[in-house]
């Protein structure tokens, strides 16, 4: 490099480090203090991903050994296919039909909810990837932007003439 040639910040790079690794595009712009916001999003979606999925784990197996066509087992009441018994309120009856039904759609409408929620927050995983790779783009597009020390606003009143007719209105202009 000879001393004519002059530094170009590329958005290109920018994007590409940002997609390899999270954080890496907003360093290359200088913009070191989004990149613990970036890990601090990824690891909270993160947890609450495996959040969700524990206990989605914890109903499908509850309502697997629920209806299971043999409940007790070979080792009965200490059978581990009794997983059901950690979650059920002490008010439920499973001898009574209805209780057990109940019970058992209550399982079934848990399990769908923690499913649910752990594979939205899974999109939303991909989509908080996608959104840092974005930031990284944008903010290496504007880094060499140049932002005059006049910003200002100015509102004057003005009169147009339509059709022969004069209207009365606001002229706004902006200065940067």
């Amino acid at each position: 490099m000879d001393a004519e040639t002059t530094y170009v910040h590329s958005p290109k790079k920018a994007t590409i480090f940002s997609a390899v690794l999270p954080g890496l595009g907003q360093a290359y712009n200088k913009k070191y203090w989004k990149i613990p916001i970036i890990y601090i999003g990824f690891g909270t979606i993160g947890y609450f991903i495996h959040w969700n999925n524990d206990y989605y784990k914890t109903m499908k197996l509850a309502y697997t050994d629920l209806t299971d066509s043999e409940p007790d087992g070979p080792w009965g009441e200490d059978d581990p296919s009794n997983s059901y018994m950690d979650i059920k309120p002490d008010w439920v009856d499973l001898d009574n039909a209805t209780d057990y039904e109940n019970f058992k759609t209550s399982i079934s409408k848990q399990q769908d909810y923690y499913r649910r929620n752990r594979d939205l927050l899974v999109i939303g995983f991909v989509g908080f990837y996608g959104l840092q790779i974005i930031d990284a783009s944008v903010d290496a597009h504007l880094f060499d932007f140049d932002m005059s020390d006049d910003l200002s606003l100015n509102w004057q009143p003005t009169m147009q003439s339509f059709n022969k007719q004069n209207i009365y209105g606001i002229n706004c202009t902006f200065t940067f």
